[in-house]
């Protein structure tokens, strides 16, 4: 009787040819050529690991100093108001002008600049997308909420005290910024939230949205620095009520110019989180609600 020779591996026997569900599979009958593949894996894993932990940490150093940086924003220009300038209120005088600048810096910049990095907490990378994409949204729209009642104060103030409208280059550059910004969350929208949208379209979205939204945070913080700065220079002439001019540094000229000192850092920190492409959230993230351990995920 003749003797049989070992068989070939074949198709039919899945667990030959597709030894790792999560590497590319090789074709039937290479097992020796997938072997090396999944030593190379094992050996390069634990330095890969130290580099993702040193980002991962890098990130949350980074991000931690972003919250601070903005509460420190909200909490100073209300003290500013409220301390220096009378306090708030909603009946067309001075006090009412008081809002404009907290809603403006709270909505345009520190609201906007913490919905811009949403995406890119490590935390989120490996859950389901469209719950941060709804929460990505609601902030963003909460700001632009805030920035839009913060233009009914000044204009409402103006109106009620016969002050023109629009003509500094302050306004100019804060109505851009927020006519950009409600452009960017229609077309955020109607691009990535609705499902009807092609992926095609999505992907060609993609880029354009986020340039437009790091240009959008750059308005907005020439726009408060120019405003704060613009502020300063109407309220302290130095011949009313006894008050210092603003060449003499009197406290309330510290407090706005250090204002102007927290939004510019608290936007360098955001646009340092945004430009790092170590930080993004990987494009191939699976969306459907299926979760891995941020460790052992594939290289981007």
């Amino acid at each position: 009787m003749q003797r049989s020779s070992p068989p070939s591996p074949s198709c039919s026997s899945t667990s030959h040819c597709f030894p790792l569900s999560h590497l590319h599979t090789a074709a039937c009958g290479s097992e020796t050529a997938a072997e090396p593949q999944k030593h190379e894996v094992r050996a390069g894993s634990s330095p890969s690991d130290f580099s993702r932990m040193r980002s991962i940490l890098c990130f949350y150093i980074c991000y931690a100093l972003c919250l601070c940086l903005g509460l420190a924003c909200v909490v100073c220009v209300c003290v500013w108001n409220s301390q220096w300038r009378g306090g708030f209120a909603w009946d067309g005088s001075g006090l009412q002008f008081n809002w404009h600048p907290v809603l403006m810096v709270t909505g345009l910049v520190v609201l906007y600049g913490n919905g811009a990095v949403l995406y890119r907490i490590p935390l989120s990378w490996g859950h389901n997308k469209f719950p941060w994409k709804v929460a990505h949204a609601a902030v963003m729209l909460l700001a632009f909420v805030l920035s839009v009642v913060g233009l009914c104060a000044v204009f409402d103030f103006h109106n009620n005290n016969h002050t023109p409208n629009m003509y500094s280059l302050h306004s100019w550059i804060g109505i851009t910024a927020t006519a950009l910004f409600c452009t960017q969350w229609v077309f955020g929208m109607i691009g990535f939230l609705l499902p009807c949208t092609q992926i095609s379209i999505r992907k060609l979205l993609k880029p354009i949205h986020v340039w437009f939204g790091s240009m959008i945070l750059m308005l907005s913080i020439v726009a408060c620095i120019s405003g704060i700065n613009e502020k300063l220079f109407f309220v302290l002439k130095g011949n009313n009520n006894g008050s210092k001019s603003y060449a003499n540094l009197p406290p309330e000229a510290v407090m706005g110019n250090s204002l102007g000192v927290l939004i510019v850092a608290f936007g360098l920190v955001v646009l340092k989180i945004l430009s790092n492409h170590e930080w993004m959230r990987p494009d191939s993230r699976p969306e459907d609600g299926v979760y891995a351990p941020l460790l052992q995920e594939d290289d981007e």
